[in-house]
């Protein structure tokens, strides 16, 4: 029994959606899915030959009840079988029996059911982040970034497109972007809270102690470079009836006094005047976070600064010389093809070498990667059901079951030569039972 709508040659149609057409691969699936339907056929065909030959000579010759009862039961689960696998893309026989034409008649409900067998079946955290940890692309992009040709080849890639960028945009969009992106977020923000933070990163494990010690030195080679000058204002601020000899014995306790605080607090880690800076700084990050006064102070100095025009052309000067330096680099990797590499691609290189030499890093590189993905995926994984849902509708239900018929209608013809062969055997045995029985 053959099917009464061949498939046909492959369509040139292009009003049909990529996925529709008809490839050459296609027609390759096509002569085959010709040859297994022959095949199929000619099975059910041949049992029903045997069944009418057993049947005319069964009486002449008894034995043949045997191979007339498989080859009517085979008939039987070959035509059931036919009849199961052509109801799924189409009406057998041309007749629209109900519950036919399965793929056409229920493609939107497909695509439907497809898209959710998608979300929830493979769009899922544990499923991508299983997959992607496998994979360790983390270590696998630094394997390949470390390679010198491959950081060059990066490098100048990215040099050219963002030179290419740079050279599109004009000055006064990107000022007005870095007035509504940059400096109105910094409008909106607080300083004195920030600033807080700021310090107190400052101040932890006594990093603040350290910047004390800087300062100390600082202070003592000030003072042995400029004690000349020390003395010498001395001598203008003192009175002049003050004799000479005293203004010398003043200057020498004066900086002898400093030299020696200076030389006591760098030397004592808990020097008095340690404590009080150390009181002063925790006084000062209070009164940022939560003194009225200081943080209107704190808003109104970034207010000013924002205000001032220097940041304006701060901005212009720095864009100014982005832009610059970009067009310089890419015009430099354009005419130095054999150039040695710049500081990027070492840059590139090193930042891969240290991803692989360092197990630690490298997990965690993997696991910002898996954890990107699967973010990326959680949050598309209901609009990519719903992209499958409506594509799927959008397509031609006659073009939708031709297209299906060829990627698995070969091996649905497998189902009618199974039936022929199980009906028959299974014929058999209820005819050797029944003879038994009798």
């Amino acid at each position: 029994m053959t099917n009464p709508a061949p498939l046909g040659p492959p369509t040139a149609d292009h009003t049909l959606p990529a996925a529709l057409r008809i490839t050459p691969d296609d027609e390759v699936r096509r002569v085959r899915l010709a040859q297994m339907k022959r095949a199929a056929t000619t099975m059910l065909v041949v049992v029903a030959a045997v069944f009418v030959a057993a049947r005319v000579y069964e009486a002449q010759y008894p034995w043949l009840g045997y191979l007339r009862a498989f080859a009517e039961a085979a008939m039987v689960g070959g035509i059931a079988d036919w009849f199961a696998v052509t109801a799924l893309f189409r009406h057998p026989l041309g007749i629209p029996i109900p519950h036919t034409a399965i793929v056409p008649a229920r493609k939107d409900r497909i695509g439907t059911a497809l898209g959710t067998f998608v979300q929830r079946n493979f769009l899922t955290r544990e499923v991508v982040a299983s997959k992607l940890g496998a994979m360790k692309l983390g270590e696998r992009a630094a394997a390949w970034v470390a390679r010198p040709e491959n950081s060059r080849r990066l490098a100048r890639a990215a040099a050219h497109g963002l030179s290419g960028a740079v050279g599109v945009l004009r000055d006064e969009e990107v000022q007005t972007l870095v007035d509504r992106g940059i400096v109105a977020r910094l409008r909106r923000l607080q300083a004195a809270p920030l600033a807080a933070k700021t310090f107190e990163l400052l101040t932890a494990d006594g990093r603040h102690q350290t910047l004390l010690d800087d300062a100390l030195r600082l202070a003592a080679r000030f003072l042995d470079e400029n004690e000349e000058m020390i003395r010498a204002r001395i001598r203008q601020e003192s009175p002049w009836w003050v004799p000479g000899a005293v203004e010398n014995r003043l200057g020498d306790k004066i900086v002898s006094g400093v030299e020696a605080t200076l030389v006591a607090v760098a030397a004592d880690p808990a020097h008095p005047l340690r404590k009080r800076y150390d009181e002063a700084v925790e006084r000062f990050v209070q009164n940022l976070r939560e003194n009225p006064a200081t943080i209107a102070r704190a808003e109104q100095i970034k207010l000013e600064l924002l205000d001032h025009p220097g940041v304006a052309e701060f901005s212009r000067e720095v864009w100014g010389d982005v832009k610059s330096r970009l067009a310089q680099y890419a015009e430099r990797l354009a005419t130095e093809t054999e150039a040695e590499p710049d500081q990027l691609e070492r840059w590139l290189a090193g930042l891969g070498e240290k991803v692989l030499a360092d197990p630690a890093l490298a997990d965690k590189v993997n696991g910002w990667v898996v954890e990107l993905v699967t973010y990326s995926v959680e949050q598309a994984r209901e609009e990519v059901a719903a992209l499958i849902a409506t594509t799927v509708a959008a397509w031609d239900a006659d073009a939708t079951s031709r297209k299906i018929e060829l990627q698995i209608g070969r091996d649905l013809q497998f189902i009618r030569i199974n039936g022929t062969l199980v009906g028959g055997l299974v014929g058999l045995l209820l005819y050797v039972v029944g003879q038994s029985l009798s």
